[in-house]
């Protein structure tokens, strides 16, 4: 098939989605034009131009072309994109447990660690990119593997990163409840807890833009916090302000102070497994790409700024936190901002900190709600579940998704109050993992992807965006994150997250396989009954 899109007047043809959701089945949808996957059973195809007709993004009409498969709207520009992406990775763990990190790895083993991490989740978005830019789809990572590795896998993968960030919801809106206690002793918890849910799904259920446009503020509050820091922490390194316990400016002796390794180096690779994890959320890039206006030059663009962005805030401040603070007083206590920020006689540091971090749990939660909202979407665009899941309204929000994926969080939370030492950590330990599965499956697909379109008769340079060092980078982003995941096993403490998971994906292909079996059964149920009552198709 041949589809084509219109981008700023010109006419290019490449492997995206070309037909209307209403009218096309998952496979048709995403289509390609040189025939990259084995053959498959494809429902009537729609009319293409009709399709791309009945897009509606803005008033212009000027990117209503790029929605080719969907009847969402593309409200995201290039600033709410680099911001999703950036404010996706800074969580609480950063302002909150990162001091534990650096009392059991030691200072240079936890920047070791968060350089290998970052570098690990740069390669897969390097991978993620050439996908996201030639099939900007909604759900991407599912759709992805559902086309190159198989409809199964697609399956487990969306179950996968819904459930992500599904169990992210309940424990942000918990979080949310306690923070606010700290200026409202009196309070109940629920009170505040209940006020972050309705907030966030407000601004999902109110459009995209809307969305967008509250999570570029909540993670631009989070960089700054982040930037002054490091700023602040950078004077006070250097000599430029004092700082309680040092006569002198402190410099960086306390990075070696105990040598380079003091616990040893298992330590250091058992935090490495933690920063992978704490690193998901950069993929949501992916995500919202389907939603972007011009992907071709917003998703490169954010996936070029992913490196430095973490090599500044994260490896930035935790050099900064281990400057300054003795690493084994680190985890002690209270977060290592508030302890710098006191030690150099910040005034208020506790309520600023809190009020950090109070913006972080509102990011995750909006940009949780939103991944797993979109994942339900296209799970019912795919037919995965029932269609209707897929349905949105004028604003372009898919409202029975959103309620299903706020359901969720919901149950989550439920399950952290009143299940919290079974159901509740089983789901945490599944989390923990999936995202790094998820990683897995962006890596090969890319691998897949180029194979096919090398092997269809075109170049790498008719590609809008190229995965860089192919085939290097994919393999490399795709054996580490398979190390990442295997290697768990060393680790006491994780053993049990990947037991857990390992036996969740097996449980998923058996969910599917009992679903496609159900279905082959009840159309053959259909066929059967209308062979026995041939006066029904007469007219």
């Amino acid at each position: 098939m041949t589809s084509t899109e219109r981008t700023h007047g010109k006419e290019r043809s490449m492997s995206q989605p070309d037909t209307d959701m209403a009218k096309q089945s998952p496979s048709s949808q995403q289509e390609t034009r040189i025939r990259m996957d084995a053959p498959q059973h494809k429902p009537n195809q729609a009319d293409e131009s009709s399709a791309l007709g009945e897009q509606s993004t803005e008033p212009t009409g000027q990117h209503n072309k790029h929605a080719l498969h969907t009847n969402l709207k593309r409200g995201m520009e290039s600033r709410h994109l680099q911001m999703i992406s950036l404010g996706g990775v800074i969580g609480t763990g950063l302002f909150l447990s990162s001091g534990y990190t650096i009392q059991q790895a030691g200072p240079i083993g936890t920047i070791l660690a968060y350089s290998i991490g970052a570098l690990i989740v740069y390669l897969v978005m390097l991978t993620l990119g050439e996908l996201s830019v030639a099939m900007p789809v909604t759900g991407s990572f599912h759709v992805y593997a559902e086309k190159f590795i198989g409809p199964g896998t697609g399956f487990v993968i969306a179950i996968q990163y819904w459930l992500t960030w599904t169990v992210a919801l309940g424990s942000e809106f918990t979080a949310a409840g306690l923070l606010m206690q700290r200026w409202f002793p009196d309070s109940p918890t629920w009170v505040w807890s209940a006020a972050c849910i309705i907030l966030i799904f407000t601004l999902n259920a109110l459009s995209v833009r809307f969305f967008a446009e509250a999570e570029f503020w909540f993670a631009s509050i989070k960089v700054f916090a982040i930037c002054a820091f490091i700023i602040i922490g950078l004077l006070a390194i250097f000599g430029i302000i004092p700082i309680a316990g040092y006569q002198h400016a402190p410099m960086f002796g306390n990075l070696v102070k105990d040598g380079i390794f003091p616990n040893g180096f298992v330590p250091v690779f058992a935090t490495i497994l933690t920063v992978n994890f704490a690193f998901s959320g950069t993929e949501l890039i992916g995500v919202t790409a389907g939603e972007t206006r011009d992907p071709e030059t917003a998703v490169p663009k954010a996936i070029h700024t992913t490196l430095w962005r973490l090599v500044l805030f994260f490896i930035g401040s935790i050099t900064v936190m281990c400057a300054l603070i003795p690493w084994r007083q680190a985890g002690v206590g209270e977060s290592p901002f508030v302890l710098v920020f006191n030690s150099i006689g910040i005034p208020y540091a506790g309520d600023i900190m809190n009020f950090v971090v109070l913006t972080a749990v509102l990011s995750a939660s909006n940009s949780g709600l939103y991944a797993s909202t979109r994942m339900v979407w296209s799970m019912g665009n795919e037919g995965m579940i029932p269609r209707w899941f897929a349905k949105t309204n004028r604003c372009g929000v898919p409202m029975l998704a959103l309620c299903a994926a706020m359901a969720g969080g919901l149950l989550a939370l439920l399950s952290s109050v009143i299940a919290a030492s079974t159901v509740y950590l089983v789901l945490v330990a599944l989390s923990g993992l999936s995202a790094v599965v998820v990683w897995i499956a962006i890596a090969y697909c890319q691998i897949v992807f180029r194979r096919r379109w090398l092997a269809s008769g075109h170049s790498a340079d008719e590609l809008k965006y190229r995965t860089p060092g192919y085939p290097y980078v994919s393999w490399a982003a795709f054996i580490l994150c398979t190390a990442s995941f295997i290697l768990v096993i060393f680790d006491v403490e994780q053993r049990f997250a990947l037991v857990a998971e390992l036996v969740f994906i097996v449980v998923c292909y058996g969910i599917y396989f009992l679903q496609q079996w159900w279905r082959k059964r009840r159309k053959a149920s259909d066929s059967e009954d209308d062979l026995s009552m041939p006066w029904a198709n007469q007219r």
